[in-house]
């Protein structure tokens, strides 16, 4: 087997694997938000060698116009790069999600959810992860739905409150109950592990009709394009004219 088809193989077999592991909602979810974490990685790469060549540049052209920089300068030059190095390295770290604004466009608003759920799925109780893993599935569909739905349209006004505002809340609001008090019975017998799990589940329904009615109007395209079709090009009959 050749080199190249050796590397093929290889290639097949992490997709392969990468596949299977998708398959699980909160590995999905962990991985898109590694990938947003390795583009600002890349970002602040891109910075510092910019930075150190517009350095080295002008380093160059100071020495070449005015004269040689000597110790004093390269010294300079020297800490200037150091300095470079550190203030994008330290500026470009994990951001903490962002706080949600009305103007955010409808993409973002479901990147800051899924980086949210990522990030406190560890600290709910299981029951709530295996919810939260159940949206985190839902997610990516969302996404490229209301990336091309206007912040205007009713339904996307209802996703944004449902993912902007009520479920980040009722996680926020959760986590601010000390853990000695989560297992505490209400007067209809629930406790707040229980009220959380249960708000979660209507975020997860509710999200999955949106979804679907999100989907409705190209399903309904579809199937018109589908009769047409099939009306003008039976089996056994010629092509109608326009």
């Amino acid at each position: 087997m050749s080199t190249s088809r050796q590397v093929d193989a290889a290639i097949a077999r992490f997709d392969d694997v990468m596949g299977r592991i998708d398959r699980n909602p909160a590995n999905a979810a962990r991985r898109r938000e590694t990938k947003r974490g390795l583009a600002a990685f890349a970002h602040r790469i891109t910075n510092i060698g910019v930075a150190l060549g517009a350095l080295i540049v002008a380093t160059i052209g100071f020495g070449l116009v005015v004269g040689p920089i000597g110790i004093g300068g390269l010294f300079a030059v020297a800490a200037l790069m150091l300095f470079a190095i550190l203030f994008f390295s330290l500026w470009g770290g994990e951001k903490p999600v962002v706080d949600y604004r009305e103007d955010m466009p409808n993409k973002a608003v479901v990147q800051r959810l899924e980086s949210l759920l990522v990030r406190r799925r560890g600290d709910l109780p299981a029951a709530a992860a295996r919810s939260i893993d159940a949206i985190g599935a839902q997610l990516p569909l969302l996404e490229s739905r209301l990336a091309e739905t206007n912040i205007l349209d009713p339904l996307a006004q209802d996703a944004r409150r449902l993912m902007g505002k009520h479920l980040p809340e009722l996680i926020e609001r959760y986590e601010r109950v000390p853990a000695q008090y989560r297992a505490e019975r209400d007067a209809e017998g629930k406790s707040v592990d229980d009220r959380l799990v249960a708000g979660i589940d209507a975020a997860r329904t509710a999200l999955d009709d949106l979804a679907r009615k999100l989907a409705r109007e190209d399903v309904d395209a579809f199937q018109v394009q589908g009769r047409f079709i099939e009306s003008r090009y039976a089996e056994g009959e010629a092509p109608k004219s326009d």
